[in-house]
């Protein structure tokens, strides 16, 4: 299977990429074809749509085929304590180590490039194909969600450092707090004296955790 695509994103790590497509809407990516696909009868007729499915690679997990391998894993959103099949979860550690992802088109760029938004994947990510959303078929209002009902709502307020923030264009500054409201760490992870480090599009960003709160501690462009 070949891949037809690749995503240029803000995230150059996987910390931080939201654990699912929607929850960080002001993050804005772009999906760059490979100059097999480049041609714009590709997607004639995509700007129709204001949303996409996108199918994808979780192309940074080479390193780790014996946790691809695995039947069970621990959802963050049951607090990583708990374990369920595979398939009945969105770990990115899989058999065959697909995503699907549901994002929005922002728009068609002048090099033939799409814009998107709310994508949860890191920079580099390999696209295999791209369909159109039809709310008709693919939004079913009956559906259950199981243990992971409801959107998850943002769980820690973020505080900035005096002038950090002005450091940032105003999506920029959004689109962080999306991801940082949502609490990247680990779920494991509780520890208020640690400094936590996130490579956010151009800058480094260095934060930590207490109670509820997030507190922005740098913001550093990177060399």
């Amino acid at each position: 299977m070949q891949y037809i695509a690749f995503i240029r994103s803000p995230f150059l790590e996987k910390f931080g990429v939201p654990r699912q497509s929607g929850l960080a809407e002001h993050v804005v990516s772009r999906i760059v074809f490979t100059p097999a696909f480049s041609h714009p009868d590709f997607i004639r007729g995509i700007e129709q749509f204001s949303h996409l499915w996108i199918i994808w690679g979780f192309h940074r997990n080479h390193r780790d085929v014996e946790r691809s391998q695995h039947a069970t894993v621990r959802p963050p959103r049951l607090g990583g304590n708990q374990r369920l099949g595979v398939f009945a979860t969105r770990s990115p550690f899989r058999p065959n180590e697909l995503g699907l992802s549901a994002v929005r088109l922002l728009g068609v760029e002048a090099d033939g490039s799409l814009s998107i938004g709310g994508a949860d994947m890191a920079d580099g990510t390999p696209v295999y194909d791209i369909k159109p959303y039809l709310p008709y078929a693919d939004a079913v209002s009956s559906a259950q969600a199981g243990f992971a009902e409801g959107k998850p709502a943002p769980s820690l307020h973020v505080l900035w450092q005096d002038g950090l923030k002005e450091k940032l264009t105003m999506e920029q500054a959004l689109a962080l707090e999306e991801i940082l409201a949502q609490d990247p760490r680990p779920a494991y992870h509780d520890t208020p004296d640690r400094i936590y480090h996130l490579c956010f599009a151009p800058y480094e960003v260095d934060f930590r955790v207490e109670d509820t709160k997030l507190h922005i501690l740098r913001v550093k462009r990177r060399a």
